[in-house]
């Protein structure tokens, strides 16, 4: 196999002119990829797939139904004062001022909601400013009682109050349109009256999705730029060679711009994980193989070779382990492609790509830039001056305490992997939205004081439909709904269900819910229509929900189902269900686990095969999953024992730890199996192997550890998981590679004589 890869890549060296014609060739798909994007379309033809729908739609009337949940941002209103006249004064020259912006299509509040009494006479909630104080009291208590005010837009306590805002979208000029300018709008505005004071934040879907995207590009930039310049350094203080130090950086960074360019055709750029992780990533895999292959070309410049011929030696050397370290680790990669998110699989994609990529770019420039005699001729300048390099004799006094522990250190790593592996088994899968918000930010403040406040922003429905058995005003109907409505309000963690029993309730008269039928047609039109269609023959009871995460509703939607299934089988004709973004969440939790076990255990039967198939010994390919494992345990352990739980950025980080990992095992194996056909002693053999390779070893793992550490400063949590975890993983995986994967060679490397 060594061989026939060495026939296959050294033409590097002995063809220079078709190497600079293949970078020019890649180079210029990618500048392709950066000015137009979309040429692939254009070449093959682009398919557009319109859904059907084959329904006849019901004869609905053209009322526009009142909703909580449209709305494209949320001011939350601050004060003792709200209900007093001063207050009362602020607040209607707030609403007039935010009006006013050319942005600003509408501002739903409490006085803009359907009066609900018999006669349907305007009635505002909010007295006039003249008033006196005991109205005011009075219209609080009312406010209060009103089924679409009372805990949907006002507090229990009277003290916050939500406005539901509108944007007319071709009058937003920038992104500060839609956030800080309404704060600054209504502050201001609320300045001018000094007898009650605001506090405002700001939220709702569009606030949440700028503030995203803001902090998304700013550590697209600054991650970036801190970790390339971290990596820059690290490597200069350990090659002690500036030419070496260019050669070596040089691939990665060809790496990175080829994927980030070959990526747009397939539209993943927009993607979270690849604009600001996959830059960062990719180079850190690029540069672990650059250092193994540089390293040995080093080596052979300081033992006299020319630059051509320690080139060569280098491919062929090293070369085949940095192919192996590369395809498996686009294979962990890769294994992504399997997960239900599709953020995850386009992830796992770009990654694949870029790895493909980046170590065509590590196996043609490395060998090619030491050909050129300007560089070859002081490539290894350096060598030997370096931290490692000096202290790697000190280093080697641990391969000689692991070789005589061999059995004790062998049963110790086994066992200890397996214990973590079942401490990392307890993890439970789970998903906040703050989570996607950077810490500390009006948006992750503004979704805490929802959940205090109003019990949640999201919203969750139970929906109900019945089939042309039962007419639309039968009593059956609001028997079913008051089931469902009177198991929600025995949930603490479910907020404020509203329903057309809630509305029905509020007219003023005797009798039970039942009874009510009758008065539906005196409820407003767009208020009725929220919550109750008797053209389609529907209904929908609708509750709040926080961000506690969605792992902890699980009890109570598991409960909510079982009741709907037993409503069902009371009322035949009826069909209920669950709706709205937090059952959805709920509903694809489980799917984290089976994502993270579809992507680890098709990545580690792939890789186990492609070892033992390279090695051409099944024992060496078992032999190989133990230090593999024992990282990504480590990583687990960690996550257990802080109290975190599984979310979708761990099944990236888990899943790409492993691609990493696997790079330092392959490289040992590889000089291993190398040295262990020069000499029947293992001793010698692995302490050659670690010489071979330690410096390298040691170097990548500083050089990743350094890298991922600049990440961890985000203030994105996503971020800052994906990179400790990454760093935790690489560290461990440097430990069980020159502790347990010894020890393991040493005891169970060869079949017993």
């Amino acid at each position: 196999m060594t061989d026939f890869f060495n026939r296959c890549t050294l033409w590097v060296v002995d063809q220079p002119i078709l190497t600079l014609a293949l970078l020019f060739v890649i180079s210029g798909a990618a500048i392709g990829g950066y000015q137009a994007p979309r040429l692939l379309n254009q070449i093959f033809g682009e398919e557009v797939f319109e859904a059907e729908n084959d329904a006849a739609e019901a004869d609905v009337p053209d009322v526009e139904a009142i909703s909580l949940v449209n709305a494209d941002a949320i001011l939350l209103v601050e004060s003792d004062e709200l209900f007093s006249p001063d207050g009362a004064r602020a607040i209607r020259a707030i609403v007039a001022a935010l009006e006013e912006l050319p942005h600003v299509e509408d501002v739903l509040w409490l006085d803009e909601m359907p009066v609900v009494n018999i006669f349907g006479l305007p009635e505002p909630l909010l007295p006039s400013a003249n008033a006196q104080q005991s109205k005011f009291d009075a219209a609080k208590e009312k406010a209060l009682q009103h089924p679409l005010v009372g805990g949907q837009l006002l507090s229990a306590d009277g003290k916050t109050m939500l406005m539901m805002i509108y944007f007319d979208f071709l009058m937003i000029e920038t992104d500060e349109d839609c956030r800080e300018r309404l704060v600054e709008t209504a502050a201001t505005t609320a300045a001018a009256f000094d007898g009650a004071k605001f506090e405002f934040t700001i939220s709702g879907k569009v606030p949440f999705a700028l503030t995203a995207i803001a902090a998304h590009k700013a550590n697209q930039f600054w991650y970036q730029l801190v970790g390339y310049g971290v990596i820059a350094i690290v490597s200069i203080v350990l090659f002690r060679g500036l030419a070496a130090v260019f050669v070596v950086a040089l691939a990665p960074a060809l790496g990175v711009f080829w994927t980030l360019g070959i990526i747009r055709y397939f539209e993943f750029n927009d993607n979270p994980f690849n604009d600001v992780v996959l830059p960062v990533l990719i180079s850190l895999v690029g540069l672990t193989d650059g250092v193994h292959l540089m390293v040995q070309i080093r080596r052979n410049r300081v033992e006299g070779m020319s630059p051509l011929q320690a080139a060569r030696s280098g491919i062929e050397q090293v070369g085949l382990a940095c192919a192996l370290t590369s395809l498996t680790t686009a294979v962990g990669f890769g294994s992504l492609s399997l997960a239900n998110h599709v953020v995850v699989r386009e992830f796992g994609w770009a990654c694949v790509i870029g790895v493909t990529l980046t170590f065509i770019a590590v196996i043609t420039t490395i060998p090619l830039a030491c050909c050129f005699k300007p560089i070859g001729n002081r490539i290894h300048v350096g060598h030997g001056k370096g931290i490692i390099d000096k202290n790697l004799n000190r280093v080697s006094v641990i391969i000689d305490w692991v070789l005589k522990h061999t059995r004790a250190l062998a049963i110790t790593g086994i066992v200890a992997t397996l214990l973590l592996i079942g401490l990392s088994l307890t993890l439970r899968p789970d998903e906040k939205r703050e989570s996607a918000l950077p810490v500390g930010s009006d948006a992750a403040l503004a979704l805490r004081k929802l959940d205090s406040a109003m019990g949640g922003l999201d919203f969750g429905n139970v929906d109900i439909s019945w089939n042309e058995k039962v007419e639309s005003d039968s009593r059956e109907v609001l028997d079913v709904i008051s089931e469902v409505d009177d198991f929600l309000k025995q949930k603490d963690l479910i907020g404020n269900p509203i329903s057309i029993r809630s509305l029905l309730r509020s007219l003023p008269g005797k009798g039970d819910d039942v009874d009510r039928m009758s008065m539906l047609e005196l409820l407003p039109p767009p208020l009725k229509r929220a919550f109750y269609t008797p053209e389609t023959r529907s209904s929908v009871v609708s509750f709040r929900v926080r961000d506690l995460g969605i792992a902890a509703y699980g009890p109570v939607f598991k409960e909510l189902q079982e009741k709907l299934e037993d409503i069902e089988s009371n009322h035949p004709n009826f069909q209920l269900g669950m709706s709205g973004n937090p059952i959805w969440r709920w509903e694809n939790l489980y799917q984290i686990v089976v994502d993270l076990a579809t992507s680890l255990g098709t990545a580690i039967v792939i890789i186990f095969f492609v070892l033992s198939l390279a090695y051409r010994s099944l024992r060496i390919g078992i032999i190989s999953l133990m230090p593999n494992l024992f990282p990504l345990a480590v990583a687990g352990s960690y996550l257990a024992v802080t109290g975190q739980n599984l979310e979708i950025v761990m099944v990236c980080a888990f899943t790409v730890c492993l691609g990493i990992a696997v790079d330092d095992t392959i490289h040992f194996l590889t000089r291993y199996m190398v040295e262990r056909e020069k000499t029947p002693d293992d001793d010698k053999a692995i302490r050659n192997a670690f010489i071979g390779v330690g410096t390298a070893l040691i170097m990548t793992t500083v050089v990743l550890v350094a890298g991922l550490s600049t990440v961890m400063s985000s203030d994105s949590r996503d971020h800052y998981i994906f990179a400790t975890l990454g760093a935790i993983t690489v560290a461990s995986a440097l430990f069980g590679d020159l502790i347990f994967l010894p020890a393991i060679l040493k005891q169970y490397g060869r079949p017993k004589q």
